[in-house]
C-alpha cells in the first residue's frame, strides 16, 4: 500500500482527491499548512506528494526539503493555471492539471508509485554495493597492513581495526599468546566496562577458549583469575554492564592448521548478517599467516641475539686468551735467545736437540697466537692495513729466502717463476707477505718428500682468468688487469666437496688427516679476508692425491690517477 500526501488549503481539491482514492489501496494523508507537512514527513514517510501550486508557500523550498529527506519520493504539482513558472521547480517529478479526469489522475499517481518503488530497490542495491565495496577496501587495506609488519601486537591491532571498520562492533575480547610472556585478554570497547563485567568477560573468554579443545590437548593452560587484561576504551563516560551478553555475538579461533595464536569474540547491539560473518572469518584467516611469520621472526630474532652474544663471548675469549698466551712467550723467547748466545754454556748433542725442539714449538705457538689475534681483529673490523705503491717481486723474494731452508730440510723442491717487468700494485707489503706465508706453509704441510711447490706470478686481464665452479662470483666480479699469484703443490690434494670448507674457520680441526699435521684452520680464512681487503679474489683448484693450487689476484696500478682512485677505495 502506497502513502499519498496532499498539501493544499483548498477543500474542494482535497475532497476531489479523497474521492479518487476512496476504496483504493492507498493511505491518503492531508496537510493544510507547513507544520502539518513537516510532521507528516517525519511520522508517515509518504511515497507521493501532491502539492497544490496555489498554496501561499515557497514551492521550490518545500520541494527541496522533501528531496533532502526522501530523495526517491515523487512530487506531483497540482496545477490550476497555465501561467505558473516551471523553470525553478527542478525537484518536481510531474504535473496534474485541473482538467485531467479522475482515471488519468489515478494512473499518474499509480505510475509515480511504481517509479518510486523501483528507485527504492535501486537505491538499496546501490547501498549494498557501496557497503560491499567499502568492506572490500577495508579488507584490502587491512591485508596490506598485515603484510607490512612482523610485530604481533601491531597485527592484532590491525585485526581489531579492520573488524571495527567493517562490522562496527560494540565490544571485542581477544585472547592472545603472542606478544606477552603470558596469555593476555585484550578488550576493545565502545564504552567503559564495569568490574563485574570484566570478571564475567574473563571467565567467558577462558571457557570459550577451552571449549575449542574438548577432544584435544589444550596448547596453553590459562586461569581466568590470573589472566592479564589490556583495555582499550573509546568513550569512558558511558559504561557497559552485564546486559552486553544480550547482544548478538560472533566467536572464532585465531589459528593456522595446528598452530594456535588465540581466539576472539565480538558483540554488537544489532544482529550480525551472513555477510558480517563472512567478513569476520576472512579477517581472522588473513591475520593467522602473518602471526605465524611474526612468531618465527621473534624466535629467529631471539636466537640471533643469543648467537651474537655467544659470538662476542667467543671473540672476547680468543682475544683475551691470545694476549694472555703472548705474555709468557716473550720471556720464553728471551730465555731461548740467551741460551743460543752461549752465555749459559755450551750444549751437548742432546741439549742442541732439545733446544731446537723448543725453538720450533715456540715458533709454532707464536704462529697460532698470531692467527687467533688476526681472526679476532677481522671479526671486530679492526684489522689495520698500510697500503702503498709497491712491486710484488720484493714479497716473492722474501718468501723464497724464508722457505728455501725449510724446503731443503723437508726434501721438498721449492721453485718461483715470475713474469718479468710486472706493473706496480697498491698494497700492504706486510699483509701480502703474510698471505704468501700462510699459503706456502699450508702447502709444505701436505707435500711429501721429493715433491715440488711452485710460486708463479703473471699479469692477466680479468677476462682471461679461467672461472672455477666454486668461486665464479668472486672471479666474475673482477674488472681490469691483475697480478695473479699461484701457489701450486704436489701434495695430498683436497676432495672436491671440501674445497669451500677449506676457507671456513677451524675447518681443519674437523679433518682427521689434518690433525696429524697440526694447524688452527684459521690460515685460509685470514688469507681470504686480506685478499678481499686488497680488492682482489682468491680461489682454489685441487685433485685428490695429485695436489692443490691456490691462486689470488691483486689489481694493478696503471697510472697516478688510478692510484689515487685505488687509494680512496682502500680507505
Amino acid at each position: 500500500m502506497g502513502k499519498v500526501l496532499i498539501f493544499s488549503e483548498n477543500d474542494s481539491i482535497i475532497e476531489k482527491f479523497s474521492q479518487i482514492f476512496e476504496g483504493k489501496f492507498f493511505n491518503f494523508i492531508v496537510c493544510k499548512n507547513e507544520n502539518e507537512l513537516k510532521q507528516a514527513m517525519t511520522e508517515n514517510t509518504p511515497d507521493i506528494y501532491l502539492i497544490d501550486s496555489e498554496i501561499p508557500y515557497n514551492l521550490k523550498q518545500i520541494s527541496q526539503q522533501i528531496k533532502n529527506v526522501f530523495e526517491n519520493s515523487q512530487i506531483l504539482l497540482l496545477v490550476n493555471s497555465e501561467n505558473i513558472n516551471f523553470d525553478n521547480l527542478s525537484e518536481i517529478n510531474g504535473y496534474i492539471f485541473n482538467n485531467y479526469d479522475d482515471n488519468m489522475i489515478f494512473n499518474i499517481i499509480n505510475n509515480s508509485l511504481k517509479i518510486k518503488t523501483k528507485l527504492d530497490k535501486l537505491t538499496s542495491k546501490n547501498t549494498d554495493m557501496k557497503e560491499s565495496l567499502y568492506r572490500l577496501n577495508v579488507l584490502y587495506n587491512t591485508s596490506s597492513l598485515f603484510a607490512g609488519t612482523l610485530d604481533t601486537k601491531e597485527l592484532l591491532t590491525y585485526m581489531i581495526e579492520g573488524l571495527e571498520k567493517s562490522l562496527s562492533f560494540d565490544l571485542a575480547c581477544t585472547i592472545s599468546f603472542g606478544f606477552e610472556n603470558e596469555p593476555v585478554l585484550i578488550i576493545n570497547s565502545l564504552y567503559d566496562i564495569s568490574e563485574e563485567l570484566v570478571n564475567a568477560l574473563k571467565f567467558r573468554a577462558v571457557v570459550n577458549y577451552k571449549s575449542l579443545f574438548e577432544t584435544k590437548e589444550i596448547p596453553f593452560e590459562i586461569d581466568d583469575t590470573k589472566l592479564k587484561i589490556i583495555k582499550n576504551i573509546k568513550n569512558p563516560h558511558e559504561k557497559f554492564t552485564l546486559s552486553i551478553f544480550r547482544y548478538d555475538n560472533m566467536f572464532a579461533p585465531i589459528d593456522l592448521g595446528d598452530q594456535f595464536f588465540g581466539c576472539i569474540e565480538i558483540f554488537k547491539n544489532k544482529p550480525f548478517s551472513s555477510d558480517d560473518a563472512a567478513y569476520f572469518q576472512t579477517i581472522i584467516r588473513q591475520v593467522s599467516l602473518p602471526l605465524k611469520s611474526a612468531g618465527l621472526y621473534k624466535e629467529i630474532k631471539e636466537k640471533n641475539i643469543k648467537l651474537e652474544k655467544l659470538e662476542r663471548i667467543k671473540s672476547d675469549f680468543i682475544s683475551i686468551v691470545s694476549h694472555e698466551l703472548r705474555t709468557p712467550l716473550t720471556p720464553l723467547k728471551n730465555a731461548l735467545s740467551i741460551l743460543s748466545s752461549g752465555r749459559c754454556g755450551e750444549f751437548n748433542e742432546d741439549g742442541f736437540r732439545f733446544f731446537d725442539m723448543a725453538k720450533r714449538n715456540v715458533k709454532k705457538f707464536t704462529s697460532i697466537i698470531n692467527d687467533l689475534l688476526d681472526i679476532s681483529k677481522i671479526e671486530a673490523g679492526k684489522m689495520e692495513y698500510r697500503y702503498k705503491t709497491m712491486n710484488i717481486h720484493s714479497v716473492i723474494e722474501n718468501i723464497k729466502n724464508d722457505f728455501d731452508g725449510v724446503a731443503k730440510e723437508q726434501n721438498i723442491i721449492f721453485n718461483t717463476i715470475e713474469q718479468e717487468n710486472l706493473p706496480d700494485i697498491y698494497a700492504d707489503s706486510q699483509r701480502l707477505e703474510q698471505i704468501m706465508t700462510n699459503l706456502v706453509t699450508n702447502a709444505m704441510k701436505f707435500t711429501p718428500e721429493n715433491k715440488s711447490i711452485t710460486i708463479t706470478t703473471e699479469l692477466k686481464n680479468a677476462l682471461d682468468i679461467t672461472p672455477c665452479k666454486y668461486f665464479e662470483d668472486e672471479i666474475n666480479a673482477l674488472k681490469g688487469d691483475y697480478i695473479v699469484v699461484s701457489v701450486k703443490d704436489e701434495g695430498i690434494g683436497i676432495k672436491d666437496e671440501n674445497i669451500l670448507k677449506a676457507f671456513e674457520m677451524f675447518a681443519q680441526i674437523e679433518n682427521s688427516l689434518t690433525r696429524k699435521v697440526g694447524g688452527t684452520g684459521l690460515g685460509l680464512p685470514i688469507v681470504r679476508h686480506m685478499v678481499k681487503a686488497h680488492k682482489g679474489a682468491i680461489w682454489c683448484k685441487s685433485k685428490e692425491g695429485k695436489g692443490t693450487t691456490f691462486e689470488f689476484a691483486i689489481p694493478i696500478c696503471k697510472e697516478s690517477a688510478e692510484i689515487k682512485t685505488v687509494e680512496k677505495e682502500m680507505v
